[in-house]
């Protein structure tokens, strides 16, 4: 039996006390209002009303019943205006994901952007993951809206404008290189590669050593890091180089706009010569689940790249994996 349904007609009857006026509030013949109150009678083994050829009288215990059905309605149309606030994404948890590349000042604009887009009602679940660990929670059911950087295997998500974050070097102060105004792959030669491990995003890995051997620079060996401070480390005592975007460097580095600094100073970063290395973001999310806090995440994020780390929109020259380059406009 449909409890609800029934409540309403009980309380329609209750408060027009005549079943003609109710059935026409309601929107529904007489005589299935009439089935439906003697089945909720049979049901709650009470009579709600007193019924004569000429009126209809509520009894003691439907009185005593009313302000209980009527509580049951108000919770019942709660209850599916907070779901359909979730349907909408206007309410809830959005359990979400950054890979660890992303710079404090992007995800502070991306968080500014997300509650000025009025999300005030979500809950914002946010993890630092790489797209490997994204995708696994995607599949898993347990990731709403992720940064993804490409190319990876995109099969059942929708993704937004995938974006361009071309990377520089980091280098020791000291080396030849760090007094060029650009740095041409070739010249890291000799240099240790310091790289993210493998695991994070396979793809994305052997697509940057791939470009780099192709540009005259095949690194004797890759050390894995992904902490800031770890790398600086590496690239500060083991005559190793490592790759970053702009704006990822830290504040004590150069910053490739004519500084220069001895071996003392440390770790510099200097732009690539004809930006050979980048980073491909698009935010991404299951197929299907486009609601307004993911679409409200999805314009944060990309304006936060945008604005904060340099991000240009990127029309890749082969597919990004799996699907055509147009399906990533959205």
């Amino acid at each position: 039996m449909d409890l609800v349904r029934h409540l309403e007609c009980f309380v329609a009857v209750a408060e027009e006390s005549h079943f003609g006026r109710a059935a026409a509030r309601l929107g529904m013949a007489q005589p299935p209002l009439s089935q439906r109150v003697q089945r909720l009678e049979r049901h709650l083994g009470v009579r709600l009303f007193e019924r004569t050829s000429r009126q209809v009288s509520i009894t003691e215990a439907g009185a005593l019943l009313l302000p209980e059905a009527r509580e049951v309605l108000a919770r019942s149309e709660a209850l599916m205006a907070t779901a359909r606030r979730i349907r909408d994404g206007e309410t809830g948890l959005l359990r979400a994901a950054l890979p660890p590349d992303i710079s404090g000042d992007t995800v502070a604009a991306l968080l500014a952007g997300f509650a000025d887009a009025g999300s005030a009602g979500v809950e914002l679940e946010l993890h630092e993951l790489p797209t490997a660990q994204q995708l696994e929670r995607f599949a898993a059911h347990e990731l709403d809206v992720g940064l993804i950087h490409h190319p990876c295997d995109v099969s059942g998500l929708e993704l937004g404008p995938v974006l361009r974050r071309e990377l520089g070097v980091l280098l020791p102060g000291g080396a030849a290189a760090a007094g060029l105004d650009e740095v041409p792959l070739a010249s890291l030669t000799g240099y240790d590669l310091i790289l993210f491990p493998r695991t994070g995003a396979p793809a994305v890995y052997d697509d940057l050593l791939t470009t780099c051997a192709r540009n005259g620079y095949t690194p004797p060996a890759v050390r894995h890091a992904q902490g800031t401070s770890f790398v600086r480390g590496l690239v500060l005592s083991a005559e190793a180089v490592s790759f970053s975007p702009r704006d990822a460097h830290g504040p004590g580095e150069g910053n490739g706009e004519g500084s220069r600094r001895g071996p003392a100073a440390g770790v510099v970063w200097r732009p690539l010569t004809g930006a050979p290395l980048a980073l491909r973001h698009s935010v991404a999310w299951p197929g299907g689940r486009g609601d307004a806090a993911v679409a409200a995440f999805a314009e944060a994020a990309t304006r936060a790249l945008r604005t904060t780390a340099g991000a240009t929109p990127d029309l890749p020259s082969r597919p990004l994996h799996l699907r055509p380059a147009s399906e990533y406009w959205l």
